[in-house]
This record gives C-alpha cells, sequence and structure tokens, in this order.
C-alpha cells in the first residue's frame, strides 16, 4: 500500500551531502510509487535553482534533476522564494510556515534531512 511520504530537507547542501542525498532517496520513494512530496527549507531551495557552484555533490544532483522533473515530483518552497530562479520546470509551488506545517502533519511518514 503505497504511503504519503515528505522528504524535509532543511540543511544546506554547499556545507553538507545530505541535502542532495535526501533528493535521491525522494527519488527512490517515488520510483517504489509511494506518494512523495519534497519541502525545500532555508539554503536547500538552493538544489532546484541555478545557484548550483558551491553544492556539494553536484555531479550526482545533476545526474538527478532530469528524472526528478519528468516525474513531477512535487516540492513545496517557503512563501518568500522567487519561483523564476527556478533551473527547470519542476512541479513546486510555495507555501506559508502554516501551511507546511499542515502538509507534515497529514503525512503517514516525514524524512527530516
Amino acid at each position: 500500500m503505497a504511503k504519503h511520504i515528505a522528504v524535509v530537507i532543511q540543511e544546506d547542501p554547499r556545507t553538507t551531502h545530505r541535502p542532495v542525498e535526501a533528493l535521491r532517496i525522494a527519488l527512490g520513494l517515488v520510483a517504489g510509487s509511494h506518494n512523495t512530496t519534497v519541502i525545500l527549507l532555508g539554503e536547500a531551495v538552493r538544489l532546484l535553482t541555478n545557484d548550483t557552484d558551491d553544492i556539494i555533490d553536484i555531479d550526482i544532483l545533476e545526474k538527478y534533476l532530469p528524472s526528478i522533473e519528468q516525474l513531477e515530483i512535487p516540492f513545496i518552497l517557503p512563501k518568500t522564494f522567487d519561483m523564476t530562479t527556478l533551473s527547470a520546470e519542476f512541479y513546486a509551488r510555495c507555501e506559508s510556515e502554516d501551511s507546511v506545517a499542515a502538509v507534515i502533519q497529514a503525512m503517514d511518514c516525514t524524512l527530516v534531512f
């Protein structure tokens, strides 16, 4: 039975490999037919922008981004995020902190990175 899963990424991809690894895990969950939503907070939003120069494991990220875009994995970004800075046509929307909290509470499982 498919579960509703949130993958919350809040770490800075310029200082740790964990945000890129979290996206890889989210991609695997989608491939396993789980309803997966990725929530990017803080500096983690850099994963979807053109500002990728300092991202750790950028070569791995670049390999997975086309699949993430093609599978239309839903992303939730902070309400203050400028959607015009996205590097591709991701399935993303901006939400308030309260809305993000409500999404997380509605999930069967949440993974936090």
